[in-house]
């Protein structure tokens, strides 16, 4: 028999590690006798690949378990400060950042206010803010595994490029490069709804969902897909721009040079636009309409309720293009409430196919800042316990 190459022993190598350590992380606590029996490799290989992760610091032997007869085994765990990552979210006017453990339990956070976007001027500021997190924290940079940022726009993952940003005017800007030549630490740069998306799918405790949508509300509309467990980007990084999916070719015109994508019905700025223009020119933002809203203005509340039924036609062509199990919404745009998201179920009822509604679950997320900032750990994150199969070779640039 002929034997196998080294680099599918390497592969298969690499694969059971990642099955060991995530089974581990799942678990909370497991012994290796109950490894072997769950994943069906040897005690032996189990050994070897648990004593590595031990030698690692990814793990460690916590205690000793109930004895069904003979010795009680000895539990192993994940150790969450085996190493630290570093997620930030650069905004239009500020970076917002937090460092945590392997868990994503917050050690620090912090935000820096952004002088201009000027790519020099931010390069300054992530690195500024990176060290401003490791000093609150007390870690040590050699512990840092990685920092993840996450950014509005079209992101190449693989070659780690900001091909497109609105906010800031960038393209093709070579991001991870410039930063991880000043950091000296993996970086890894994606779209932040895209970062959204696979914290749901690696923070979240228990067995996550394999296949999900993410829909973030606020200054745009902007989408995170998983299919089969695996985050799905598109060709170049561009998949998801719901917000971008033209819903009336003669709707206003739209920030990317078009007209009536969904984002000029749906977003916070269309939003007081269309209440300005229906219920009264002084409305000063979102928060302003809300507040009519609950005071009992009728005009406010259509405003709220014809998008909210818009974007619940637009939910309901989604899931009959990709029959998702759950829709999560999340972002800024959440607090526009009950009002909102009642007659986003209601469109989203009378408008997706017959036979797929029972199966969907839209669930509305609580918000903060520090959703943001986890989302771009969870980029490092993901990095460190996703099996080799399904990591995306990240790219060399030449420039």
């Amino acid at each position: 028999m002929n034997p196998i190459p080294r680099g599918n022993r390497d592969l298969i190598r690499s694969i059971n590690r990642s099955n060991l350590l995530n089974i581990i992380k799942t678990q909370g606590e497991i012994s290796r006798v109950a490894l072997a029996h769950t994943t069906g490799l040897s005690p032996a290989t189990v050994t070897t690949i648990t004593g590595q992760l031990i030698q690692e610091g990814l793990v460690f032997e916590k205690a000793t378990g109930d004895s069904t007869g003979g010795r009680p085994p000895i539990m192993l765990a994940l150790n969450s400060r085996g190493g630290f990552v570093v997620g930030i979210k650069l905004m239009e006017d500020r970076l917002v950042g937090a460092l945590t453990d392997l868990n994503a339990t917050i050690l620090s956070k912090d935000s820096i206010d952004l002088a201009d976007t000027q790519v020099e001027t931010t390069l300054v500021t992530l690195v500024t803010l990176v060290n401003r997190l490791i000093h609150k924290s007390g870690i040590r940079k050699k512990q840092l595994m990685g920092v993840g940022i996450g950014l509005a726009g079209v992101v190449d993952f693989k070659q780690g490029i900001v091909k497109q940003n609105p906010i800031f005017g960038w393209k093709n800007i070579m991001l991870r490069d410039l930063l991880e030549a000043r950091m000296k630490v993996p970086v890894y740069i994606d779209n932040d709804v895209n970062t959204l998306t696979l914290s749901e799918r690696w923070l979240e405790p228990g067995e996550p969902e394999d296949n999900f949508i993410v829909v973030t509300l606020g200054r745009g509309i902007g989408m995170g897909i998983v299919i089969n467990g695996q985050i799905y980007r598109g060709n170049g990084g561009g998949a998801g721009e719901f917000g971008h999916t033209m819903v009336d070719p003669d709707g206003p015109l739209c920030d990317c040079g078009r007209y009536g994508c969904l984002e000029t019905f749906v977003s916070d700025r269309a939003l007081v636009t269309e209440a300005q223009r229906l219920v009264n020119t002084d409305i000063a933002d979102l928060d302003d309409l809300i507040h009519r809203v609950a005071a009992g203005d009728s005009a406010a509340l259509q405003v709220l309720t014809r998008a909210g039924k818009l974007l619940g036609r637009q939910l309901a062509n989604v899931v009959n293009l990709f029959d998702p199990k759950l829709i999560i919404i999340s972002g800024e745009g959440i607090r526009m409430g009950e009002a909102f998201f009642s007659a986003v179920r209601s469109a989203f009822q009378d408008s997706v196919m017959p036979g797929l509604t029972e199966d969907t679950e839209i669930r509305v997320n609580s918000w903060g800042d520090d959703i943001w900032a986890l989302g771009a750990a969870s980029l490092v994150i993901a990095e460190i316990f996703i099996s080799p199969i399904h990591k995306e070779e990240r790219t060399t640039n030449h420039k």
